[in-house]
Order: structure tokens, then C-alpha cells, then sequence
């Protein structure tokens, strides 16, 4: 269908898709910013505390072991 021959209730139903879309979006962002900023403000606590950081990527690069 083309934008001319579209009714009001279409337009305002597609709209309505697209506000609550964008609604999910800026929920799914708040949600991760919140999550990152827990994790940052627990690694500042278990440094404070002389704690080892709980990892979850990948293991910290050794010394290194190569001949020299």
C-alpha cells in the first residue's frame, strides 16, 4: 500500500508499533547501562578491598614465557 492510500488508523497503528519499538529499545539500553554500571561500581569495591576481580573473558595475559 502506498503512504497516499493509507488510512488514518493504519498510520497511527504503524505509529503506535514504532513508539513502542523505540520504548523497548531505550528500556533494553537503561537496563545494560544499569547493569555495567553495578559491575564497575562491584570491581571499584573488591579493589578498595584488596579482592581479586572476578573475571568472566579472557584470563589475564602472563609474564613473558618466551626465550629471550
Amino acid at each position: 500500500m502506498s503512504e497516499s492510500n493509507e488510512s488514518s488508523t493504519q498510520k497511527a497503528e504503524r505509529k503506535a508499533r514504532q513508539e513502542a519499538a523505540a520504548q523497548q529499545r531505550r528500556a533494553r539500553a537503561a537496563q545494560k547501562l544499569r547493569e555495567n554500571l553495578m559491575r564497575r561500581k562491584q570491581q571499584s569495591r573488591a579493589r578498595r578491598a584488596g579482592e581479586e576481580d572476578p573475571t568472566s573473558g579472557l584470563p589475564a595475559a602472563k609474564a613473558d614465557e618466551s626465550p629471550a
